[in-house]
């Protein structure tokens, strides 16, 4: 007999999982600390699954999976967690995978990021704020940390456009004003350009999907806003990239101007295993737009931004090589992490070679990066 979908989630809540996996054939998995592992024992039916999608799934949404072969939303669990719902069909039957949002918002503190350098940023009048990184990097979490900061220091109204909505805010010092795909509107630029008429300060846009999109979020920030989006990108300079060329050729010189001007920062970010005790940490890479970043946006060299970013730590910037680097000197995160998700693996271990971080036997391994350079893209 397969556990009920309440006693999967109440686990999942309890062991403090990130998601939750339902298959037919398996029995259900939770994500524990980046691994899988097993809540029962038993494989699920096609017919538990079903139940499990039955139990949870609102009937306009059952009617979306039978239609389109998969659905998403989200959902409150009793009081003290919310799940964010993807429901698909694979070989004709039912799966599903369910993401644990938790009610409480970390501070910068906890997930990692400098507060002073924060602050500035959330204190400017207008620009956009970029959060990039593979699927699972914390992204979402980020941005709610960003959102409740604003809410509970700033007398704003801030307005978060997103598919499912997974953090819910209260007001505080803040009005604030979430909108679900699917429910409140039907894209993400026409919430952003209807959004324009709602006396707004602040928007949040779940994901920069489309040119559509990109072009109304660009055209937000330089009107007078802070915007918020995200990309599946890694790295400042392949974010500015990626977004240009979403454009035609011919207005890729137009958006990069217009880029360099509404542009605030980029922060990259990627969740690693603790080696420390359970659970996660985050590695950031930031870029704060200074006058010479954006002159470079503006002619075509992102690929000196990395050295920029090297130069900035009085503006709060930090390379994604220097913050890993870090994380590992305090015992963190294993030297095997370092040395995969480091953009250039050996100057970074010469550097910890170099300050006796590590020993000569250590510093003579190579590790292979298959797959690395194209995560997130």
């Amino acid at each position: 007999m397969p556990k009920r979908i309440e006693e999967l989630l109440e686990i999942v809540v309890k062991e403090n999982a990130s998601d939750l996996h339902i298959n037919v054939g398996l029995p259900p998995m939770m994500r524990l600390h980046g691994g899988l592992v097993k809540i029962d024992n038993e494989p699920l039916t096609a017919e538990d699954t079903a139940n499990y999608m039955k139990a949870i799934t609102s009937r306009e949404h059952q009617e979306e999976l039978q239609k389109v072969g998969g659905t998403d939303f989200g959902f409150a669990f009793k009081d003290i967690a919310r799940f964010r719902v993807s429901v698909f069909k694979e070989r004709g039957q039912v799966a599903m995978a369910l993401r644990l949002i938790p009610y409480k918002f970390l501070t910068f503190q906890e997930i990692g990021l400098d507060e002073r350098t924060m602050r500035y940023l959330l204190t400017r009048p207008r620009g956009l704020i970029l959060v990039t990184g593979p699927t699972g990097s914390g992204k979402t979490t980020t941005l709610a940390t960003m959102i409740d900061w604003i809410n509970t220091h700033l007398e704003k109204h801030i307005i978060t456009i997103e598919d499912p909505i997974e953090y819910y805010h209260t007001h505080k010092r803040s009005i604030i004003t979430q909108r679900e795909l699917g429910v409140d509107v039907p894209t993400f630029a026409e919430a952003l350009r209807r959004g324009l008429r709602q006396d707004p300060d602040v928007f949040l846009v779940g994901e920069m999907r489309d040119l559509e999109t990109i072009e109304a979020a660009i055209t937000a920030a330089e009107t007078g806003h802070i915007v918020f989006a995200t990309l599946h990108t890694t790295g400042a300079a392949r974010t500015v990239d990626r977004i240009v060329n979403v454009f035609p050729v011919n207005q890729q010189e137009q958006i990069r101007v217009m880029l360099s001007v509404s542009i605030l920062a980029i922060i990259s970010q990627i969740l690693l295993k603790r080696v420390d005790k359970p659970g996660r940490v985050a590695a950031f890479e930031i870029m704060v737009a200074t006058p010479s970043i954006q002159n470079l946006i503006r002619e075509r060299k992102t690929y000196r931004i990395v050295s920029e970013i090297q130069t900035g730590a009085k503006w709060g910037m930090v390379t994604m090589d220097s913050f890993l680097a870090n994380l590992f000197k305090m015992g963190k995160i294993s030297f095997e992490d370092v040395m995969t998700y480091s953009y250039d693996p050996e100057s970074v271990k010469a550097q910890l070679a170099a300050e006796g971080v590590i020993d000569e036997e250590l510093a003579k391994t190579t590790i292979k990066r298959e797959g690395i350079e194209e995560m997130g893209e």
